[in-house]
């Protein structure tokens, strides 16, 4: 996907960029492709399956859920930083912060804060069930891309989201996922309110979102060490 290609399929998803944004995407890309020649970030180094893979898919949630108010959203394992730090060029009103286990990959997300001069946004050398037990119910939405298994995302989002926010899980095929995320569901009050299958353009592989809505709090349920979940053995 060529940058024009890029911007041709961002205007489908009713965003419009301004130069300033299409210029932070590249730099971000420069930054990427320099990092990455020091430590692991991507395998994917040419610019087209960038703007492809990591660029347009993580805009894509945005077939899920509207990002145009000012929301507070946690991107758990963000890696190099999808889609956490997409979202936040795409969508300057967001409030966002990035969690990673590793502490080179937050030193590279904080110099592309950095060099882009980006605002109301932080990354976190944390591993996610340390992050999510020291702030429930701090966030709008909480995200994830292709982290782990949807029963483990949930145990770590649902407890951070506040009641009536959602936890957007970014997915490739996830159908046995779901069956088996019924009772987590049920334990952490929350449920499904959306399911968006689709194939990335030009490639075509397929990517599901799953909206999950958190209904409310279930004291006595978490934060104590999420026992019920292990009980339940998920």
């Amino acid at each position: 996907m060529t940058e024009q290609e890029f911007l041709i399929e961002l205007e489908k998803l009713n965003i419009r960029l301004t130069k300033i944004q299409r210029e932070q995407l590249n730099q971000y890309f420069e930054l990427l492709i320099n990092w990455n020649q020091r430590i692991n970030l991507t395998s994917i180094v040419n610019k087209n399956e960038v703007y492809l893979k990591h660029y347009y898919d993580s805009a894509t949630i945005v077939k899920i859920i509207d990002l145009n108010e000012t929301y507070s959203l946690c991107d758990i394992g963000s890696g190099a930083g999808f889609p956490g730090m997409i979202l936040k060029i795409l969508f300057p009103n967001l409030k966002i912060t990035l969690v990673d286990s590793l502490k080179k990959r937050i030193t590279f997300l904080q110099e592309v804060i950095h060099e882009l001069n980006l605002k109301d946004i932080q990354a976190v050398h944390s591993r996610a069930e340390e992050y999510a037990k020291e702030h429930i119910e701090k966030f709008d939405i909480v995200t994830s891309r292709a982290v782990a298994h949807l029963n483990i995302l949930l145990e770590l989002a649902i407890p951070m989201i506040k009641n009536q926010g959602y936890f957007i899980a970014m997915k490739a095929n996830v159908e046995e996922e779901v069956k088996e995320s019924k009772t987590a569901l049920k334990i952490l009050n929350s449920k499904i309110h959306d399911k968006i299958e689709f194939t990335l353009p030009i490639e075509n592989s397929k990517r599901t979102l799953i909206k999950i809505e958190k209904l409310n709090s279930c004291p006595g349920k978490y934060p104590r060490k999420y026992s019920d979940i292990k009980k339940n053995r998920l």
